[in-house]
């Protein structure tokens, strides 16, 4: 089991400590629901540094990102980022990603450069998948073991980390980046991502650098009421916002198309990308399934794999994701359903153990930040 270089600082901190995609990481630190208030309401700072990064360098990097990737890469400016996924030959995610243009400063005339932030459960795959499909003038490079990421996140975060830097966060926009000093230490990459929905950053260091980064804001956010925050209030949170984890609501089975994630799907860019015609198939088919939310009643929690049933009782689905919504305390999830019953109010019913739960689709996210 790998361990990111803050796990000393985790443990010292009291967190409980749990195995998570290879590595040992905090799932909470005092307890979920107050981590996750205070990220809503405040700021909180998560360890995130089990995530994978490659750098795609070369003079065609971009046509290699374009074909294993269903966003557009083409649209990305210097400083700019995406969402996007990986594609594979028939049609599904294996993986989903932030694909960021990096400034050329690294590279040789002529070349571009890229770096693909991935889930840490698909480093290996992830990067066996795209070296097979780089026929270009492209290396792929995994810096994963040697870059730390930490994210801070919530309403206040962006002005307890203004203080640490004398780069105006303000007038990094959303889904964009930049590089400078934070906390005394040069070059760190400051984007403006998360996983939250909460407003935010998340800094980029390398791993040698990364225990001083998480001292120096710890120490500054005491100021701002900083709580450090474990993975169990990062999935409540990213859940409430409708957002979907890999393994649990999409896979390599799962095409962007039934998921809801045309939005980061172009069809039509050039080079078209890998499982093409699959995608465009599924698109075409009227009668798919599609990943929707619902809100139950009572305090029962929906679980991953518990099925969904019509009001006749007839099973039309599986719970993806489930919890109990720590803002609205009220238990609320994702699953695949056909897509005639997809419209808010849709009458459900969830099965838990040998109860049958009454439920309603609504439209997500579930709340509004």
């Amino acid at each position: 089991m790998k361990k990111t270089a803050l796990y000393d600082v985790h443990a010292a901190l009291g967190a409980k400590i749990v195995p998570f995609a290879g590595y040992e990481m905090p799932l909470k630190y005092t307890n979920i629901i107050d981590e996750h208030k205070a990220v809503r309401s405040n700021c909180g700072m998560f360890d995130v540094s089990h995530m994978g990064q490659f750098i795609v360098r070369g003079k065609e990097a971009l046509q290699l990102v374009q074909i294993i990737s269903s966003n557009d890469a083409s649209l990305l400016e210097i400083g700019a980022a995406q969402y996007s996924a990986i594609m594979n030959s028939t049609g599904g995610i294996v993986d989903d990603m932030i694909v960021y243009r990096l400034d050329e400063d690294m590279c040789s005339e002529g070349e571009q450069a890229f770096m693909l932030v991935v889930n840490a459960s698909n480093i290996d795959k992830d990067l066996a998948w795209i070296n097979e499909n780089n026929t270009f003038d492209t290396r792929v490079i995994n810096i994963s073991d040697k870059t730390g990421l930490l994210a801070i996140q919530g309403p206040n975060a962006t002005k307890l980390l203004q203080t640490m830097t004398d780069v105006v966060l303000d007038e990094v926009k959303f889904y964009h980046f930049t590089k400078g000093t934070f906390a005394g230490i040069d070059n760190v990459l400051i984007s403006a991502t998360g996983y939250t929905g909460a407003g935010g950053f998340e800094l980029y260091v390398q791993n040698d650098q990364l225990e001083n980064l998480w001292n120096s804001i710890m120490e500054k956010g005491k100021e701002f009421d900083l709580a450090p925050v474990g993975l169990g209030a990062r999935d409540t949170l990213r859940l409430e916002m409708g957002y979907c984890l890999y393994g649990n609501d999409i896979n390599d089975e799962t095409s962007p198309v039934i998921a809801g994630l045309n939005w980061i799907s172009k069809p039509d860019k050039s080079p078209t990308f890998i499982g093409i015609e699959h995608f465009k198939e599924i698109k075409a088919n009227k009668s798919r399934d599609i990943l929707v939310g619902f809100v139950m009643d009572g305090k029962r929690i929906p679980r991953h794999d518990y099925a969904i049933l019509d009001i006749e009782g007839n099973t039309i689905g599986k719970v993806t994701s489930g919890a109990m919504s720590p803002s609205l305390e009220i238990p609320i999830g994702m699953g695949y359903v056909p897509r005639s019953f997809r419209k808010a109010d849709t009458e459900i019913q969830i099965q838990v153990g040998k109860k049958l739960m009454p439920a309603k689709v609504v439209k997500m996210p579930f709340i509004n930040q």
